[in-house]
């Protein structure tokens, strides 16, 4: 039976700060870099509760709680993490990090460039999900966590955790991918390359240089997260959220008619552009786009999951067309092909794409009763 349903309460970031160099996929070297995380619940006496989060491409550290009473919006993730919740703090250690290339204070372009002395910017090396995968494994390290229970992600998130099965297998005993994907489709491609040149074309990119021109390139990205987030929803949800509801003007006079979804993209771009940096996004974005773990396998995603030795829960949205259903099964053929163990279903949701963040009942019982029996069963072979 579930533990009351609450909040973590207030939480606030921690510190990684890495004095070893850390060489990328590309060849590039960061010789120290920054990771920001927050953690949620108590690490057990042995180490052996440990979920880490893997945030999507505008995602962070702050996943759960609140960060101060005057800032009482919660963590983007709340809805999934704390006690009694899918992701239970009564029974998981949560660690929830900033990605290397963020810009919510881990390392990134706009940290300051050693060589330099200035504003990375545009100079940030390019990042793929590998790097940010053997970063987090610096940061279990630093935490004297030797295995994951859980590796819990959705969308790009997702992306890691499918990472750090392939790559660190004994040191995750459970990998959860939520409305993600093995690689990204075509059309998934070029949204992003729309977003990206929405941004680089705004004239105070300036060539990725802003920061040092003291300008930022509000139009572009304003445009660039409401080209994704149009994408993060399904028509259906649009429907009756929006309809054809007018925020302003007049339709017998033809002026200055504004809908309601008009209005509420605007308001998501204008808002974006206070928090998040434009060379990020761009990076993020390439890191999805170069997500492919069957590339080094000659393209056979099968023999990619071989060496994988976790348990899976793939789930996936019946609404979401960004990451679809499909996407989630190539995964799951995939597993079953390599003899893995896995788990799946497809949730039925209005919500598009972004229903991975909501409290959707059969959602949040499938993740949260996979997450405890994992424990319970490890728990159990321990004993």
């Amino acid at each position: 039976m579930r533990s009351e349903v609450s909040s973590v309460g207030k939480v606030s970031p921690q510190h990684f700060r890495c004095q070893e160099p850390l060489t990328l996929q590309n060849g590039a070297v960061l010789p120290k870099y920054e990771l920001v995380y927050e953690t949620y619940g108590t690490l057990n006496d042995d180490k052996s509760n440990a979920l880490l989060i893997c945030h999507a491409l505008s995602g962070h550290h702050h996943a759960a709680g609140v960060h101060a009473d005057e800032d009482p919006k919660p963590g983007w993730w709340d809805a999934c993490i704390g006690p009694g919740k899918a992701m239970d703090t009564n029974h998981f250690f949560i660690i929830s990090l900033n990605n290397l290339g963020g810009c919510h204070g881990s390392t990134g372009p706009r940290s300051i460039n050693p060589d330099t002395g200035k504003i990375y910017g545009p100079d940030f090396p390019n990042i793929v999900v590998r790097d940010w995968v053997r970063s987090q494994a610096a940061l279990a390290d630093h935490l004297d966590i030797k295995s994951f229970a859980a590796v819990v992600g959705g969308s790009l998130g997702g992306m890691q955790a499918l990472q750090w099965a392939i790559d660190y297998p004994e040191r995750v005993r459970a990998c959860v991918a939520i409305a993600s994907a093995a690689k990204l489709s075509a059309q998934n491609i070029a949204f992003n390359e729309i977003a990206r040149q929405a941004i680089s074309s705004d004239h105070d990119f300036a060539n990725g240089r802003y920061a040092d021109e003291g300008v930022n390139p509000d139009r572009g990205l304003g445009l660039a997260r409401m080209i994704g987030h149009v994408t993060y929803l399904s028509d259906h949800g649009m429907g009756t959220k929006f309809g054809r509801e007018i925020k302003s003007g007049d339709f017998d006079e033809a002026d200055n008619v504004e809908f309601q979804v008009e209005s509420y993209l605007n308001y998501q771009g204008q808002a974006f552009t206070r928090y998040f940096d434009a060379n990020t996004y761009l990076l993020m974005t390439k890191a999805l786009d170069h997500f492919d773990p069957a590339r080094e396998t000659g393209g056979d995603l099968v023999e990619a999951l071989r060496g994988t030795t976790c348990k899976f829960l793939i789930l996936s949205f019946s609404s979401d067309w960004r990451f679809s259903s499909q996407r989630s099964q190539e995964i799951v053929d995939a597993l079953v092909k390599a003899k893995k163990n896995v788990a799946s279903a497809v949730i039925e949701s209005e919500h598009g794409h972004d229903s991975f963040l909501l409290p959707i009942e059969r959602y949040t019982d499938a993740l949260g009763t996979f997450l405890n029996r994992c424990l319970a069963e490890h728990s159990g072979a321990d004993s």
